[in-house]
C-alpha cells in the first residue's frame, strides 16, 4: 500500500510494508537526514525487517533548522503506519545541523579560557589563543581569548573571566589547561561557574583525554561553538519526541557510526560532525550483515565508499577546516559521480560529473514521460551553476507550455538502458522515454549507437570509482579475490553493477537500498570511545582494563543491555596512544527472529563465499551461537600473481546464516570457559611470526557466548591474554568460546 500525503508537501511520501501490524510488536524508529530528503524508517525488533517508511524535503531554512523534518518525518510515519508510541522501543535520528553550521558560519562567538602555570604558562597561553578558526571555505569560528594562571586561579576570578568575554560578545565558553586530562578541577570549575551564569561552556578534558594542548584546544572550541544550535534542535525534538507520546530514550548519530543518547549529545555534539555516510556504513554492518567487503552508498550528486574488514569499518582523525582536532570518524571516500550525474559532451561524452541532475534543477529521462505524438527531444548544452562550463548535457521538449520541460540522461538512464538495473528498484525508469533520449542524443553526436553511448557514461563514472575501491581493499588487506561490491543507496543500481562489470567482482544491490541510511539509524550500536596516551603501552594493561571498564560502563548507562555489549581495545606504539570503544545493543535487540539456513544452506553460502567445491568445506568447530568453517584454497601473491600457496580459509557464520567473519588464512579451536585462556595462548605460541620488530601475533578474536570480542588491536599476548581474561570472567562456568586465529 501506497499513501501519498499532498495535504502539506507534495514530496511527502509514505510506504507501508505491512498491513494490519500486530499489537505487540515492538519498533526501532531511525531518521536519517539527507541533503535533499529526511527519511523515516520503522523496523520490526523482533525481525529486523522494514515496517514503514516515509520521506519529507530536509527543513535546512526552518526556524527550526533539520529538526522540524525530524518531527515531520517521524509524524508522517507513526500516523501512516498506525504505529502507537508506546510501541515505539528505540529511537534514533541522524543529524546535518552541526555540519551545517560549520559550512554555513552559523557559530557561537566562543571565549576560550586558557590555563597553565609555572613554567607551562607561557606555551599554554600561546597554544589556547586561537584566534579566527577556519571551519568551511570562506568560514570562521570567532573566538576571544583570556588566560588564567592556575596557581592563583579562584571562582571569583573565573567568574569575572566569563562576565568579560560576554560581555564582549562571547555566548559560549572553552576551558582548556595544560594536562587537564590528569588534572580536570579547574576546567570543571569554570563549567560550574558558567552554568551558574547561564553560559553554554564545554571543557578540553570532557572532549578528548589526549595530550597536545593546541589540538586539544580547537576541539573544545568549535565544540562550543556549535553548542548553541544544537542544544536548541535537540531540546525542540526531544520536546516533540515527548509530546507524541514516545518515552524510549532518543538517540543521535556518530560520526564513528554508533549512536549515543542526547545527553552525551548536549555535551559533545562534536561527535556528531561528519556523521552523514555513517548510517549507511551502520546499516551495511548491522542490517546487511557485511564482514568484509567494500560499501558504495550512492546517491544523486556523489558516492560514499567504504570498506569493511572483521566486521568493522575504518577509523581515522578528524579534520575540519585542514585542522586535526580530536575526534574519530569513519573512513568514508567521496567520490564526484552517483545515480543522477550530468554527462559533459563534445564531440562525445567527455566526462561525468561532478554536477547531477540536482543541482542543474533537471529531471531524469528516466522518470520523464516519454514523448507525446508529434513531440521530439533536442539536445542543449547549459551550465548548472554560473561558474560551470556551459558543455552539460541536457534535452528539452519541441513542443511548448511545459512547465518544467529540461531533462538530461544519467548514469540511472544508462544503466536501465543496459539492463542493469532489477525489476522493482527504485531506480527502475520507463524505458520508453530512457530509449528516445539515448536516440536524441546518439543522432546528435552521430559516431554512436545508444548502446555505446551508455556504456560509455557508465565507464566514465565507473572509471571514478574503481581506483578508490581498489585503494580501500589494499588498505584494509581485503583479499581481492573475494571482495563483493555492496550497493546502497537510491543510485546503487546506476553505479555499483558496472564497477563490479569493470573490475571482475562479485556484488549485490542492498535491500530497501533508498532508505538504507535511515535502516542504519534505527540498527546502529550505542557506541562510546576512550583515548588515552600511556608512558609505556607495552606495560599498560591496568590501564587497558580500567578503560574498557569505563566504556562499558558508559555505553551500559546510556542504555545497552550488558550481554552485548563488546569492547574493541587498540594500542598504537607509534604515539603512545590506548583507544577502548564499546558498542552494544539496546535490551530490545533486533534479529532474533530471522529464518535460519539449513546446514546444506549453509555450507553451499561458505562453498560461494570461499569458491571452492561444497565438498571441500569442512565443520571445524562450534559454539551455541557460531560454528567456523574451513576449506583449504590456493592464495595468489607476488608481482602478476605469480606465486601462490595453500592456506586454510576461514568463514564464521552466525546462527541464522550470515557470515560474521572471513580470512583468507587462519585456525580455529573450540574450548570451555575453563580451557580457554590455555586455548588462546596455544594459537597465539603456534603461529606467531618473528622478524626484526620481535615477536608477531595473529590477529585473536574470541567468540563469547552471542559477542564477538576483536583482540586485534593488542600487542603482545600478555595484552591478548588479560583482556581475554577480563571477557571470561563473567561467562557461564562449562561455556564453549570459540577462539580464532587470523593469520591473514
Amino acid at each position: 500500500m501506497v499513501i501519498n500525503s499532498e495535504d502539506h508537501n507534495r514530496f511527502n511520501r509514505v510506504h507501508v510494508e505491512r498491513e494490519n501490524l500486530s499489537a505487540d510488536t515492538l519498533y526501532r524508529i531511525g531518521i536519517d537526514v539527507g541533503g535533499t530528503f529526511t527519511h523515516a524508517v520503522a523496523i520490526d525488533s523482533s525481525s529486523a525487517s522494514l515496517v514503514a517508511k516515509a520521506m519529507v524535503p530536509t527543513s535546512h531554512r526552518a526556524s527550526a533548522g533539520v529538526a522540524a523534518g525530524i518531527v515531520e518525518a517521524l509524524h508522517l510515519l507513526l500516523q501512516s503506519a498506525k504505529i502507537a508510541p508506546t510501541a515505539v522501543s528505540f529511537i534514533a535520528h541522524s543529524t546535518t545541523q552541526a555540519t551545517n553550521a560549520l559550512l554555513e558560519g552559523d557559530l557561537a562567538h566562543v571565549g576560550i579560557i586558557g590555563m597553565g602555570t609555572g613554567a607551562n604558562a607561557i606555551l599554554a597561553r600561546a597554544s589556547t589563543k586561537l584566534g579566527r578558526v577556519p571551519v568551511a571555505a570562506g568560514c570562521y569560528l570567532e573566538t576571544s581569548h583570556r588566560f588564567i594562571d592556575t596557581a592563583l586561579v579562584t571562582p571569583d576570578l573565573v567568574r569575572k573571566t566569563i562576565l568579560e568575554l560576554k560581555s564582549v560578545g562571547c555566548t559560549a565558553i572553552a576551558a582548556s589547561e595544560a594536562f587537564a586530562p590528569d588534572q580536570p578541577q579547574s576546567e570543571q570549575m569554570v563549567l560550574t561557574i558558567a552554568a551558574e551564569l547561564g553560559m553554554l561552556a564545554t571543557a578540553g578534558a570532557e572532549v578528548s583525554q589526549l595530550y597536545g594542548l593546541k589540538v586539544r584546544t580547537r576541539t573544545a572550541a568549535i565544540n562550543a561553538g556549535i553548542l548553541p544550535k544544537m542544544i536548541e534542535s535537540a531540546d525542540l525534538t526531544e520536546k516533540s519526541v515527548r509530546e507524541a507520546g514516545i518515552s524510549a530514550p532518543i538517540m543521535i548519530m556518530r560520526s564513528d557510526g554508533g549512536v549515543m543518547d542526547i545527553a552525551a549529545m548536549r555535551k559533545r555534539p562534536i561527535l556528531s560532525i561528519l556523521s552523514g555516510p555513517a548510517a549507511g556504513v551502520a546499516a551495511a554492518m548491522m542490517f546487511l550483515r557485511i564482514s568484509d567487503g567494500v560499501f558504495l552508498e550512492v546517491g544523486g550528486t556523489s558516492t560514499d565508499i567504504s570498506a569493511i574488514a572483521n566486521g568493522r569499518a575504518l577509523i581515522r582523525s578528524a579534520e575540519i577546516g585542514g585542522h586535526r582536532i580530536y575526534m574519530r570518524t569513519l573512513d568514508v571516500r567521496t567520490v564526484g559521480v552517483a545515480g543522477g550525474s550530468l554527462s559533459r559532451i563534445d564531440k562525445e561524452i567527455t566526462h561525468v560529473g561532478p554536477r547531477s541532475a540536482h543541482i542543474a534543477n533537471l529531471a531524469y529521462a528516466s522518470f520523464s514521460p516519454p514523448a507525446a505524438e508529434g513531440e521530439s527531444f533536442k539536445v542543449e548544452t547549459l551550465s548548472p551553476l554560473a561558474k560551470d562550463p556551459a558543455d552539460y548535457l541536457a534535452l528539452s521538449r519541441s513542443s511548448a507550455g511545459e512547465t518544467n520541460n529540461k531533462f538530461s540522461v544519467t548514469p540511472t538512464c544508462a544503466a536501465n538502458l543496459l539492463g542493469l538495473v532489477p525489476e522493482g528498484d527504485c531506480a527502475r525508469g520507463n524505458m520508453d522515454t530512457i530509449k528516445q533520449s539515448f536516440s536524441a542524443v546518439a543522432k546528435h553526436l552521430n559516431s554512436v549507437s545508444e548502446e555505446q553511448l551508455a556504456e560509455r557514461i557508465q565507464k566514465l563514472a565507473a572509471a571514478q570509482c574503481i581506483p578508490v575501491v581498489k585503494k580501500m581493499i589494499a588498505e584494509h588487506k581485503l583479499d581481492a579475490e573475494l571482495v563483493t561490491l555492496v550497493g546502497g543507496g537510491g543510485g546503487a543500481a546506476a553505479i555499483v553493477p558496472y564497477v563490479a562489470k569493470e573490475m571482475g567482482l562479485r556484488f549485490q544491490l542492498a535491500q530497501h537500498a533508498d532508505v538504507i541510511s535511515a535502516i542504519g539509524v534505527a540498527m546502529a550500536l550505542i557506541r562510546e570511545t576512550v583515548e588515552r596516551q600511556v608512558a609505556n603501552v607495552a606495560s599498560a594493561n591496568e590501564t587497558i582494563l580500567a578503560m574498557r571498564q569505563e566504556v562499558f560502563d558508559a555505553v551500559q548507562k546510556m542504555g545497552a543491555d550488558p550481554a552485548t555489549i563488546e569492547v574493541h581495545v587498540e594500542i598504537d606504539s607509534k604515539t603512545s596512544i590506548v583507544r577502548a570503544t564499546a558498542s552494544g545493543a539496546t535490551k530490545l535487540a533486533v534479529g532474533e527472529a530471522r529464518a535460519a539456513l539449513n546446514a546444506e544452506e549453509r555450507t553451499a553460502l561458505v562453498a560461494d563465499s570461499m569458491r571452492v567445491e561444497r565438498g571441500d568445506v569442512e565443520n571445524l568447530c562450534s559454539n551455541e551461537y557460531f560454528t567456523v568453517y574451513a576449506a583449504r584454497r590456493k592464495v595468489h601473491s607476488g608481482l602478476l600473481s605469480l606465486f601462490s600457496a595453500t592456506k586454510q580459509a576461514l568463514r564464521v557464520l552466525d546462527r541464522e546464516g550470515s557470515i560474521r567473519l572471513q580470512a583468507a588464512s587462519g585456525d580455529a579451536r573450540a574450548a570451555t570457559r575453563e580451557e580457554a585462556e590455555a586455548a588462546v595462548l596455544s594459537l597465539v605460541e603456534a603461529h606467531a611470526t618473528w622478524g626484526d620488530a620481535g615477536k608477531t601475533i595473529p590477529t585473536m578474536i574470541l567468540f563469547v557466548g552471542a559477542k564477538i570480542i576483536d583482540l586485534s588491536g593488542l600487542l603482545d599476548q600478555e595484552q591478548v591474554i588479560a583482556l581475554a581474561r577480563a571477557e571470561l570472567a563473567n561467562v557461564a562456568v562449562g561455556s564453549i568460546v570459540v577462539i580464532v586465529a587470523k593469520l591473514s
